[in-house]
């Protein structure tokens, strides 16, 4: 695969400072600094070295700010690496998110990088915080990359420049959220010889299978939207105009595909259900890479609420301990996976396993039929007449992504003793399109409590949030979980078996099959990975529509899920059509 694509790569303008680079300085900031009121202080001392040099084999100069111990023994370094604008500088942060997740501002210094560790958190545990500006962002020279091979040289020769600082012990890390996460997976697939371990906190894998075109559907809004606020003084990749010129797969969209056999270090991988993003890509990490010193987690939370933890922060210092400071903590008897599932209405729980079971042969599975009466039941069942069952739903109803759609076809099963749904699910619908040669069908799960009522999670404590009842968390997917979904474009539903397993097909994404106006077709809607607890008399709700259901991650973003369906779907049950969902239980 080529690794270097820029003399094929559309490209655009970075969101251009004005003002001058500033030259490399070091300051000593003492015991109780603080960047500004309010915001959290050092309690260590600590060596702050700002926009120090460091250049890749092709001579592009990279900069950085080191947060390291003012003392002189070595200490080992985690990277944050990152396009956002290092140690605070960019425009992205939890300011911009509704209730700031939760998070105080005190709890921030504000010289962490968005969606990385906080250096007054980490520098007096004995680490050295590396914020970088990847190439093309910020102050470092070059053009911004978004991922693939590119960035992991591009990683791998910086990792090697940190090692050899005389500061540094030699064992470098690489940790964040987000892409901090997913430039990981590249850069560790290049074996940077002075990496010892790496914490991907979330972060997606396959960026035209879940991002530009989940379920073959596109959707540009939110990259183009992140394209649009990444500083830098060149250009960068203009992913969003790739993706109009070719969106089938081809040598640029695989090399943006990460490939898993090829990390050998350690790997602290955290998952949740919470993101829009990063769920699949994250347990799909886990699943394939080879070795056994990987570890999964999954949390409750949402993603920066839980970085800036107090949980997690020990959790990670537990595992950087043992692999960047040889201390014997025990941490390799940590199971291998902890998968947290959700109680909406009950209290979460979380479970620690070997691993996923649904991975393994004979796991449990609970295949649920969707009738005419829209429930769903563990058999089929019969009718009078052999021809099938028509329902239907307004498929071209608009959305603002805030759970009160209309156009949405629910089936209905309720549980007669508490089970857990975990894992990926799968539904099989029988379809056919009013108006159109082709049709886009999305589907979620939802819990609805004894009582009939359909049951949102909240991310995060209400007393964190500063509100007082639910009614008052705005609806946005960082504060709120719906329930897992999974979508598909008709004439895109061609698998790539090379990459598909037993639990989890994966689209080709190299061809278009149309659906004759009116004509039936089955499709298999895979759902990404939940973890949510049903007790008895609780139920749990298959929602059918032309539309997204999920919530968007910011309120201005409502809306921007553009619907492309024409006129009513018609889901044909019974008649022989087999229309079922099949969920994987523990």
């Amino acid at each position: 695969m080529a690794s270097d694509f820029r003399t094929t790569i559309l490209m655009t303008d970075t969101c251009r400072p004005t003002w001058p680079i500033d030259p490399p300085t070091s300051t000593l900031l003492p015991v109780g600094h603080v960047k500004e009121a309010g915001r959290r202080a050092f309690s260590a001392a600590t060596h702050f070295e700002h926009n120090h040099i460091f250049t890749l084999r092709d001579g592009v100069k990279l900069r950085a700010d080191i947060f390291r111990p003012a003392k002189d023994a070595p200490v080992p370094a985690i990277v944050m690496w990152s396009p956002y604008g290092k140690s605070g500088s960019g425009k992205l942060g939890l300011d911009g998110a509704a209730l700031r997740v939760g998070v105080p501002r005190a709890k921030q210094s504000g010289y962490e990088s968005f969606e990385g560790l906080d250096p007054a958190e980490w520098v007096p545990r004995g680490y050295a915080i590396v914020n970088v500006d990847a190439r093309g962002a910020g102050d470092s020279e070059g053009d911004l990359r978004w991922w693939g091979s590119g960035e992991g040289k591009d990683g791998h020769d910086f990792i090697e420049e940190i090692a050899i600082q005389p500061w540094c012990s030699g064992r470098v890390a690489l940790a964040g959220n987000s892409w901090l996460a997913m430039s990981q997976w590249f850069i560790a697939a290049e074996h940077p010889p002075h990496l010892a371990a790496i914490a991907p906190l979330e972060g997606a894998a396959d960026f035209l299978r879940e991002t530009f075109a989940r379920g073959g559907i596109p959707a540009v809004a939110f990259s183009k939207m992140i394209q649009s606020i990444l500083p830098g003084r060149q250009r960068q990749e203009d992913t969003a105009a790739m993706f109009v010129q070719d969106p089938n797969r081809n040598a640029y969209w695989d090399d943006k595909r990460a490939d898993f056999s090829k990390i050998g270090v350690p790997a602290y991988i955290l998952g949740s259900y919470s993101t829009n993003l990063h769920t699949v890509g994250a347990f799909r990490a886990f699943e394939e890479i080879a070795h056994d010193k990987k570890w999964f987690t999954t949390h409750t939370a949402q993603e920066w609420y839980d970085l800036y933890s107090e949980e997690r922060t020990e959790d990670l210092c537990r595992f950087f301990d043992f692999y960047l400071k040889d201390i014997q903590n025990g941490w390799e008897q940590t199971p291998p996976v902890r998968l947290s599932v959700l109680g909406y209405n009950l209290p979460h729980e979380t479970l620690s396993l070997t691993q996923f079971p649904w991975t393994t042969p004979g796991s449990k599975t609970l295949k649920l039929h969707l009738n005419p009466d829209q429930t769903m039941t563990t058999t089929t069942q019969s009718q009078q007449s052999d021809e099938p069952i028509i329902l239907s739903y307004q498929a071209d109803t608009p959305t603002m992504n805030r759970d009160d759609a209309d156009g949405e076809l629910l089936f209905k099963y309720t549980f007669a003793e508490k089970t857990i749904v975990a894992g990926p699910s799968k539904a099989v619908l029988t379809l056919s399109a009013e108006k159109q040669d082709d049709l886009d069908v999305y589907v979620m799960l939802r819990k609805m409590d004894a009582q009939g009522r359909i049951l949102q999670n909240i991310n995060q404590p209400l007393s964190d949030l500063e509100v007082n009842s639910a009614d008052e968390v705005p609806s946005v997917s960082v504060l709120k979980y719906l329930g897992p979904e999974g979508m598909l474009r008709a004439s895109r539903r061609a698998l790539a078996q090379e990459l598909s397993k037993p639990w989890w097909d994966t689209l080709s994404h190299t061809r278009d099959e149309p659906v004759p106006r009116g004509d039936t077709i089955e499709l298999e809607i895979f759902l990404w990975p939940t973890g949510m607890i049903f007790e008895s008399g609780e139920s749990i709700i298959m929602k059918v529509a032309g539309h997204d259901m999920r919530l968007v991650d910011f309120e201005h973003l409502q809306g921007s899920f553009q619907v492309s369906n024409e006129g009513k779907h018609f889901v044909h049950v019974g008649g022989g059509n087999n229309n079922f969902v099949e969920l994987n239980l523990l």
